[in-house]
């Protein structure tokens, strides 16, 4: 069967799982972790970096190096969201030709899906160096909460990736699919979802058979851990300003100081009643005196700082049982998913919302992984008895005469679905209706996003009011909406499939995906090198260390002093090779090495 991965792509870190033998196993990267940060750094040299590498030269190099992106795809450089972005990031955001938020790195501009696209990109070398052979085929969880435009952006992300994106899922129903596998009992849970990003909660009812219903979902595709840790910051800044009267968000290596001090610190108070945050030589003052900052948190001055943020998820988590017709005590699973449920203060408040303890069933960094890879699979096998029923997060619809919004699909609504109702025309003698298809929660038109816009023509001329026209949506599996108008009396028709937007046009895909097909390779002969060069080094030191007993044992004759000052030669010429970057001579190299460094070891082994 042919192989489709899973990717979790997350706003802080991200992972990636695979189905084998019937069971689904999030892939490790080489440094042995599970997840891997979703950072992408650009070098003063112009090189890449991608995940841990990233996250380590991120305070030496912040303003060109790239987190919590997720944050920012498919939206529009004026939102209130990327406005907000701006004021706490050290890299800079720009507005594209579209009106789509950009990245500006080391002189280039770069689209959000181009940068989400590294990070998907190393996912899919993390799979193929495990299974052995390339990855064409993914499936990628987005927040529940997402709008069609971040969907398609992150379509358009796998795309830039190499990848064939053969379903967009939502986080919290891809944790209830790696919860309910291979689970034979019926039980209605609900998925509490609060990530480095997001925050999603789904309710689902998961029957013995296979059967995956989401009931209702909810969320805030802006509050997750980085406002958690801008709490933090802003406590850190603007003590230091009261002491020193210096604002250290004007520093941007001091800014990227104070996130890494803020995320290090939340994690720690999620084990100890209090920390220390010390950042010492953190900036100047006038007369260039260094300045420290050093500042005791306890773990009840951080829940002071974000309660509000915690009420904010319960309030969510009312307002979807509430939708879902179910009261707190009727949920029989709570699900736990994300690293911020690590915190005890949201574990309380969730367990006193339910009124009971959550799920230990579940690793809250890689359920939604092995989720997306059950679903891989699923849809690529033909014996799988698994269903699943989702449901839009938003409400579709369209504009209609005073600026207002008229929805014809509610949110909630389990798809596939189609919906209907009749317009009437508002002007004499009108002959055209302009269909504005949208989406969203608000009464004002202009209070939510535009998907997509056609017109109707060749309607009869009649009074205001006596020409009806029917309005269908239709939306598939995939999550693909089509819109039609039906003049009622002449049958005369017109419809769009609303293809939601990322702000790249198919040319600018294009060249994103021949750049990340040049920097896999690059990325891969990096790879390469650094393995042949660890092993040289590794041979290096071994002989290195046997010189002396060496020397000791062969001194007293011309044979032995010649095999010493060969020895040296091979040493001396594989250090050359490395300080040269000459990876192809330094392969053969290796060989040479090899054959010393046994010669060495039988020399001190005759000897003991």
């Amino acid at each position: 069967m042919e192989i489709v991965i899973g990717i979790d792509l997350g706003t802080t870190n991200s992972c990636v799982a695979v189905v084998e033998g019937g069971q689904p196993a999030v892939i490790a990267n080489r440094g042995g972790y599970k997840t891997t940060p979703s950072m992408l750094a650009v070098t003063e040299a112009g090189k890449r970096l991608v995940g841990h590498i990233a996250k380590r030269q991120a305070v030496t190099n912040a303003e060109h190096t790239v987190f919590a992106a997720k944050r920012l795809i498919g939206r529009k450089f004026d939102s209130a969201q990327v406005q907000t972005a701006i004021q706490n990031c050290p890299y800079t955001i720009v507005s594209g030709e579209h009106g789509d938020a950009r990245l500006e790195l080391r002189g280039k501009v770069h689209s959000i899906p181009e940068i989400s696209a590294m990070i998907l990109q190393e996912m899919k070398m993390i799979a193929e160096d495990y299974l052995g052979q390339p990855v064409n085929k993914a499936v990628i969880t987005v927040p529940a909460y997402f709008n069609d435009n971040q969907r398609q952006a992150t379509k358009d992300a796998g795309e830039i990736a190499g990848l064939e994106v053969i379903r967009i899922i939502n986080e919290p129903t891809a944790a209830a699919l790696a919860y309910g596998f291979g689970k034979s009992d019926d039980r209605t849970v609900a998925v509490f979802d609060l990530g480095g990003g997001t925050f999603d909660i789904s309710v689902l009812e998961i029957s013995g058979t296979g059967v995956f219903k989401v009931v209702s979902t909810a969320g805030d595709t802006f509050l997750g851990g980085e406002d958690f840790d801008l709490r933090i910051i802003d406590w850190l800044v603007e003590g230091f300003q009261a002491e020193h009267g210096i604002n250290l968000r004007e520093d941007r290596m001091a800014l990227q100081r104070l996130k890494d001090a803020a995320e290090k610190a939340k994690c720690e108070l999620s084990a100890v009643d209090e920390t220390e945050v010390n950042l010492p030589f953190i900036i100047s003052n006038e007369r260039n005196e260094a300045l420290h900052l050093q500042r005791l948190l306890s773990r009840g001055e951080l829940e002071q700082l974000t309660r509000d943020l915690v009420d904010r998820t319960v309030g969510t988590c009312a307002q979807t049982l509430e939708e879902a017709g179910l009261e707190p005590d009727e949920i029989e699973e709570v699900i736990l998913v994300g690293g911020m449920t690590r915190m005890p203060a949201v574990q309380q408040a969730v367990a006193n919302f339910f009124g009971r303890g959550p799920s230990k069933n579940v690793h809250p960094d890689e359920v939604v992984g092995l989720g997306a890879a059950i679903q891989g699979m699923a849809l690529l096998s033909d014996h799988s008895e698994m269903i699943l029923l989702d449901v839009t997060p938003l409400t579709l619809g369209i504009m209609v005469a005073g600026g207002y919004f008229e929805d014809l699909i509610p949110l909630n609504t389990t798809v596939p679905t189609a919906r209907s109702k009749v317009f009437t025309t508002v002007r004499e003698n009108q002959t055209a209706v302009k269909i504005l298809v949208m989406q969203g929660e608000s009464a004002r038109a202009s209070e939510n996003e535009l998907l997509g816009e056609f017109i109707l023509t060749g309607l009869r001329r009649a009074p205001a009011g006596q020409v009806e026209v029917e309005v269908t949506f239709e939306i598939n599996a995939d999550g693909i909406v089509s819109v039609h108008a039906t003049d009622l009396e002449t049958g005369q028709q017109q419809s769009i499939t609303v293809t939601a937007t990322s702000g790249l046009t198919k040319d600018e895909i294009s060249e994103m995906v021949d750049e990340a097909n040049e920097f896999a390779v690059s990325r891969r002969q990096d790879d390469e090198t650094e393995q042949t060069v660890q092993e040289a080094q590794k041979l290096i030191t071994q002989i290195e260390t046997l010189f002396p007993e060496v020397e000791q044992v062969v001194a007293g004759s011309d044979f032995g002093r010649d095999a010493i000052d060969k020895a040296r030669g091979v040493v001396d010429r594989a250090k050359t090779l490395i300080q040269a970057g000459d990876v192809g001579e330094l392969l053969e190299q290796i060989d040479a090495l090899a054959r010393t460094q046994r010669m060495f070891k039988g020399v001190v082994g005759k000897v003991n």
